[in-house]
């Protein structure tokens, strides 16, 4: 009878190739980055526009579809003295010098109104007690320009301020505070982008001690980034991405990045540290950390996209990006690295850190985690329970956590248009973040009795004498009509004069009107719109990534234990993390130490972000750390043994990755922009206990507990497939590897 060969796991294979033809590797690699540069540029330009859900976003389809500018600006002016519009001559002049100058510059500020231009403007634009005046126009041209249109209106706005001490002249809308959003979050990214490489090389010479070794993981995260970055105009023009996403993909591409390269050559060089040639050292690295990459990087990926099933363009540009970026850096890991690891041989340990470059260059077990690790596996329950009491400790107010996005105020924080924000809404209650209703029918029926009769009637209906605002598209179909609502866009009152708005005073007078299609937009609208959508599809999502998750490791590890144990510990860490941002962000501790303003609540999409990143992330380390521990099993080490020997000898390089992880994580926390510092925190705080009291504690002591049953399959889950990328812990021959005539090192 003849014996059939085993192939070798097509990651042993894929990296078999890359270390034979390393050169063709290496700069097919640097080729495939600056053709995605390339591509990324060639198909830059026209992209998908980003809407909101349900109405509101049916209502930004009419306005754009409508031609019409919604992109409202108003100028404040007030007498410092406190002096009344009616009675103060220079008042008068600044609101007359204000709307002569951005009548000058058409190309910028359409349709301006003034106090000045007759009594129903006086009566609409002067607040009640009449110390304070508005100057309103439009935002000329196309409105997804219009954060760059603006700013010469503001500059025009600067200057009658720098010609009327005596008042208060300050601009604000929703195209300066799409400006100064803009500004604040790209100042910040630069930062982060450039605080990162610097950073991540420092963490990564004291895990290595030695500069080339330290290099090759940051190269790859930088590369994996450009290349994510660049390929994203691609599906741009079917799927709608949000300029947001950049952020998203640098955060995750470094840390991925970073992780993936950094276990592959931490286990190589464990192999070399243990008298393996180069070649079979680099072999076992392959079938083992290229393993648990792919794995990993396969699990990351399925479960950001699971952000498609909320069906919000936000989430799906964000799924788009991160699954690129994290493609690319599991792409590179299990090519580029084994083949400079072949190309560079030992020149690897080149340039190594005074002190450290000795001690860093050979990995080796930690003994601090193989002491940890033997005393949880003897008396799990004694360590388990604290480290499972305490992450309860920090998730279970984490059940308190409120999701409702912030206004222009809170967004601005700490910038001057943010007191303008609140001088508004004090004088002219509703006025910066009103309702957009849009209208289309016939132009006949627009212009018809019924129609106007009814706008009247809604009027009306407003509270407080509300006055509305109508534009009319130049082919007369569209109407946009601008309804200010109680509150400041983002509040309870907002919320509540939005309802009264679109169940009571609409149908009752549009309602009746034939012939025409309505809906109300704006800043509540889409707000409101945006958190229902998200509250009906969260469980959807939620459910997706569990089961995925749940198939992917019964897959992986042939095991019932094992998955529930992984779902178990990371719903842990991540519920642990909402604790956190909760305490931090709702309650408004360490608001001055951060540099932000709590508004009681976190931003809408965080919680669902934050759950399918780290669920995805958090798979990186239990899929390697459980990687070893299955290694061992296979060749017949008692299960307690394993975990001793598998938690010790991956903790290690778990640590490694870890702390560089919440370092490029902590980066964001200092950006100067709320949303960015809450996704910052609370991932840093996620990625640190997972490779704590997770992995380190509360995993050794489950599976202690469980001892031999951790690897049993129920009958019922023997028909999911196993993933094929090993086939038995038997070492495959050398020349598998590399051909004599080429040696690897």
């Amino acid at each position: 009878m003849s014996t059939l060969t085993a192939r070798p796991p097509v990651v042993e294979r894929v990296a078999g190739w890359s270390a034979r033809h390393r050169k063709t590797t290496v700069f097919g690699w640097l080729i495939l980055i600056i053709a995605a540069v390339a591509i990324g540029g060639l198909a830059s330009g026209a992209k998908k526009t980003t809407y909101d859900p349900g109405e509101a976003g049916r209502a930004e389809r009419a306005l754009d579809a409508s031609g019409i500018s919604q992109q409202t600006e108003s100028v404040l002016v007030q007498s410092r003295s406190g002096a009344p519009f009616a009675s103060d001559a220079d008042f008068r002049r600044g609101v007359a010098d204000v709307a002569a100058a951005l009548r000058a510059i058409p190309d910028s500020a359409a349709q301006v109104r003034s106090p000045l231009d007759n009594a129903t403007e006086t009566k609409a634009l002067v607040s009640k007690d009449g110390r304070s005046a508005l100057v309103t126009f439009v935002v000329a041209g196309s409105k997804d320009n219009a954060d760059k249109t603006v700013a010469k209106p503001l500059a025009t706005v600067g200057q009658i301020q720098a010609a009327h001490p005596g008042l208060r002249v300050e601009e604000a809308g929703s195209a300066s505070v799409d400006k100064t959003i803009n500004d604040i979050i790209s100042t910040g990214l630069q930062r982060a982008e450039y605080s990162s490489v610097p950073v991540t090389l420092i963490l990564l010479l004291i895990v290595f001690g030695a500069l080339v070794a330290a290099s090759i993981p940051l190269l790859l995260a930088l590369t994996a980034v450009v290349a994510g970055i660049s390929l994203m105009a691609i599906p741009g023009h079917w799927v709608p991405i949000s300029d947001s996403t950049s952020s998203v993909v640098l955060l995750i591409g470094m840390a991925v990045g970073v992780d993936y390269s950094l276990f592959y050559i931490r286990r190589e060089r464990e192999e070399r540290a243990l008298g393996r040639s180069p070649r079979e050292a680099l072999r076992i690295a392959a079938r083992t950390s290229g393993r648990s990459i792919v794995v990993s990087g396969l699990t990351v990926m399925a479960c950001l996209g699971g952000l498609f099933l909320t069906g919000m363009d936000a989430f799906s540009g964000w799924s788009v990006g991160t699954i690129l970026v994290v493609g690319m850096a599991m792409l590179g890991s299990v090519t580029v690295v084994p083949a400079m690891l072949s190309w560079l041989g030992d020149r690897i340990d080149k340039g190594r850190v005074p002190l450290l470059g000795k001690r860093r260059t050979v990995a080796s077990e930690s003994r601090f985690w193989n002491f940890l690790v033997r005393h949880v596996v003897k008396r799990p329950l004694l360590w388990g329970v604290p480290a499972l009491l305490a992450l309860l400790a920090l998730a279970i107010p984490g059940t308190g956590l409120k999701a409702k996005d912030p206004g222009g105020v809170e967004l601005t924080h700490g910038k001057p248009i943010s007191q303008t924000l609140e001088r508004m809404q004090t004088a002219f209650p509703g006025g910066p973040a009103p309702a957009q209703l849009l209208v289309h029918g016939d132009p006949g029926v627009l212009k018809s009795p019924a129609f106007t009769g009814a706008v009247t009637a809604m009027e009306r209906m407003l509270p407080n004498g509300a006055q509305v605002t109508t534009q009319t598209s130049t082919d007369g179909s569209y109407q946009a009509i601008s309804i200010p609502l109680a509150g400041d866009g983002a509040d309870s009152a907002s919320a509540a004069a939005l309802k009264d708005l679109r169940s009571q005073v609409l149908p009752a007078t549009l309602g009746h009107v034939s012939g025409i299609e309505y809906n109300v937009g704006g800043q509540s609208a889409g707000q409101t719109d945006f958190g229902d959508r998200l509250h009906s599809t969260t469980p959807i999502v939620i459910g997706f990534v569990l089961l995925l998750a749940f198939v992917l490791m019964v897959a992986a590890f042939r095991s019932l234990a094992i998955p529930l144990t992984a779902i178990a510990v990371n719903l842990l860490s991540v519920g642990a993390s909402y604790g956190v941002v909760k305490w931090i962000f709702q309650d408004g501790h360490l608001e001055k130490q951060l540099g932000f303003q709590s508004y009681g609540a976190v931003i809408s999409w965080l919680p669902l972000f934050m759950f399918v990143i780290l669920f995805g992330l958090s798979m990186d380390y239990h899929v390697f750390i459980l990687s070893r521990i299955r290694e061992l099993r296979l060749r017949g080490v008692p299960t307690k043994q394993a975990v001793v020997k598998g938690v010790s000898s991956s903790s290690g390089v778990v640590s490694s990755a870890a702390m560089i992880m919440v370092a490029v994580f902590s980066l964001f926390a200092f950006m100067p922009f709320a949303p960015m510092k809450m996704v910052g925190i609370g991932m840093a705080v996620a990625v640190a206990l997972d490779a704590t009291l997770v992995r380190g504690l509360l995993v050794p002591a489950v599976m202690s507990v469980l001892g031999e049953r951790n690897w049993e399959l129920p009958r019922a889950l023997r028909w999911v497939p196993g993933l094929a990328l090993e086939k038995s812990a038997t070492p495959a021959p050398a020349h598998a590897y590399a051909r004599q005539e080429v040696p690897i090192a």
